[in-house]
């Protein structure tokens, strides 16, 4: 049991300093002396917000009618549009401070914050249309869904398409940060990475989703199916004459039309193109491309099955003499 507080006391002025000190040390994990940076609590909370406008009556706010829905978007869009602004403005000028770029001075960079931020809200119906394509992808690929309700309200993989879509659209626009903080939150919540990047086309369905991995150059057709744990990733980091990295190169996958692709299947590189109408089988591990209409497949493993004798449960009676090595071999192989 605890019988007094603890006091740091002398101790306090030693551990100050220490703590300080590793901050100097190495500027990697510090942001000081800096003026620029988004706030990633107010994000979340904003990708929050835009759930609720784009899912009106599931998301937040319920039992909304013909006669208080424009009263509920109305006092919810000045509050999304002044927190996308002033996050689009910091991560505009995080990137001017930390690239050093030439001074295009505040009033440019204000006028294109509230750009940027006016186009996404504009764009809040687009959204709208292409997620309702996705609701109805999800109930029609997957047999054990009730009705659509079902999917707005609890699939995952629906949330974590829902961000990437909006993210996306800021991502286009060279948003830095924002995007990604988006992404990655809906990740912790899904299990669901996908990188803002990636292009993603109409009616897309993850089912169960967890483990699902897609890459910042991605490119995704119409109408496309994959399970949990597939990854369509990177192959190789191609690397400029210094040994860089090529940050622009594409290095993920295409996904053509009508593509299914089945649970934990890898899919890597950016030459490799999935062709329409094709199936990866489950666990496949591809690194070349798929002919349009092909079904990729690996021969599956001879599965052995040991079964216990009936006669082990019997009274026990001299057994004649046996191999011993044949106590370890199946009764059945498939």
């Amino acid at each position: 049991m605890v019988t007094e507080d603890f006091i740091i006391g002398p101790k306090l002025r030693e551990l100050v300093e220490h703590v300080v000190n590793s901050y100097r040390r190495d500027e990697r994990t510090q942001h000081i002396d800096k003026r620029y940076l988004p706030n990633r609590l107010e994000i979340i909370q904003l990708t929050q917000d835009l759930m609720e406008l784009l899912y009106p009556g599931f998301i937040g706010r319920q039992h909304l009618t013909e006669h208080n829905v424009a009263f509920h978007v109305g006092d919810l869009l000045p509050r999304i549009s002044e927190a996308a602004f002033r996050q689009i403005y910091m991560c505009l000028r995080y990137m001017q401070e930390t690239q050093r770029e030439a001074s295009r001075g505040e009033r440019s960079i204000d006028q294109q914050a509230r750009a940027i931020t006016l186009d996404f809200l504009e764009s809040i119906p687009d959204i709208r249309e292409r997620l309702a394509g996705d609701v109805q992808a999800a109930f029609d690929g997957d047999p054990a869904a009730l009705n659509l309700d079902e999917i707005v309200l609890a699939y995952p993989g629906l949330l974590a398409i829902s961000v990437q879509r909006m993210a996306h659209k800021l991502y286009k626009v060279g948003v830095p940060l924002m995007p990604r903080i988006m992404s990655e939150w809906v990740h912790m919540q899904t299990g669901i990475d996908i990188h803002p990047g990636a292009r993603i086309g109409r009616n897309f369905f993850i089912d169960h989703g967890t483990g699902v991995v897609i890459g910042e150059t991605t490119d995704i057709g119409d109408n496309v199916k994959i399970y949990q744990g597939v990854t369509l990733g990177a192959l190789s980091f191609p690397k400029d004459e210094r040994g860089r990295v090529i940050r622009e190169a594409k290095r993920h996958p295409t996904v053509e039309d009508n593509v299914t692709i089945y649970a934990n299947a890898i899919i890597l590189g950016g030459e490799t193109v999935i062709g329409e109408g094709a199936v990866v089988g489950g666990s496949v591990f591809v690194t070349s491309s798929v002919p349009a209409g092909a079904v990729v497949t690996f021969k599956p493993p001879e599965l052995r099955i040991k079964t216990a004798r009936p006669e082990a449960h019997a009274a026990p009676k001299p057994a004649p003499p046996r191999d011993a090595a044949a106590e370890f071999m199946p009764d059945y192989v498939i």
